[in-house]
């Protein structure tokens, strides 16, 4: 009954994500293009460059890979349980994080950029791990990237990082080996969609006093989005390879 809920739960989520955006949402995109050309360059500098290295670190590097032991042996259920708290528990960090940078204004907000980038992946490392994913293996990391990616990412760009998702098992088989990835890897697509996505909130973050409380309230919800988007995504993983035979 569980797994027949997620199942449906899925269904929902992918219709609500292939939704045509808003009346409200097409003109906040309009105001977030005009807005990108007010944001003085060394915000785009800290933003781009942070993006950047956070690619570059989750395919190569070890920081958030130590430890982190798959789980095995644990029903769906059971590792949503676990996910469920590790979603409440990171979306009280962030905000916590949010509300200091916030309070600080511009410096502060630049800090936050990476800050937060740091909680997010760590999170979805977490939420790897809970759902017996090795994180060790990078192919597995470069799916913690397509899961940010189909999070912060809309209009056409949402539909295709969706397909991405559905298509991985198919995929991962395939992939190269990690030195020739990591080659190819398109690190800038990955930061402007984010950019595209947060830049309203984050501009609002900026202005002292105010700034604490869209810094909290912002971060909070990017935890919320990026953990339902994890679910749902390794759920699609999970019912995908369940059809092909393999154990849940």
């Amino acid at each position: 009954m569980y797994k027949e809920n997620a199942k449906e739960e899925v269904t929902r989520w992918k219709r609500k994500l292939l939704k045509r955006p808003s009346m409200a949402g097409r003109y906040t995109k309009k105001l977030q293009v005009k807005m990108n050309t007010m944001i003085p360059e060394r915000v785009h500098t800290v933003v781009t460059t942070g993006i950047k290295n956070m690619v570059q670190a989750t395919l190569t590097g070890t920081e958030h890979t130590a430890n982190k032991e798959p789980m095995y042996d644990l029903s769906l259920e059971e590792r949503e349980e676990k996910v469920r708290q590790l979603i409440k528990s990171y979306k009280r960090t962030a905000a916590a994080e949010g509300a200091g940078t916030g309070a600080g204004g511009i410096l502060l907000g630049l800090a936050d950029f990476p800050l937060l980038l740091g909680i997010k992946m760590k999170f979805l490392f977490d939420v790897a791990q809970a759902y017996g994913y090795d994180v060790r293996d990078y192919r597995e990391r470069l799916f913690v990237l397509r899961l940010f990616q189909l999070a912060f990412s809309s209009g056409d760009k949402r539909i295709e990082a969706l397909k991405r998702i559905e298509e991985w098992e198919e995929e991962y088989n395939y992939l190269p080996s990690k030195r020739e990835y990591m080659e190819h890897v398109d690190w800038k697509e990955f930061q402007l969609n984010y950019r595209d996505f947060i830049d309203l909130p984050k501009m609002l973050q900026m202005i002292p006093g105010f700034g604490a409380i869209v810094g909290a309230a912002a971060n909070y919800h990017f935890l919320d989005l990026l953990g339902e988007t994890a679910m749902n995504s390794y759920r699609i993983r999970l019912f995908e390879q369940e059809k092909n035979g393999e154990d849940l």
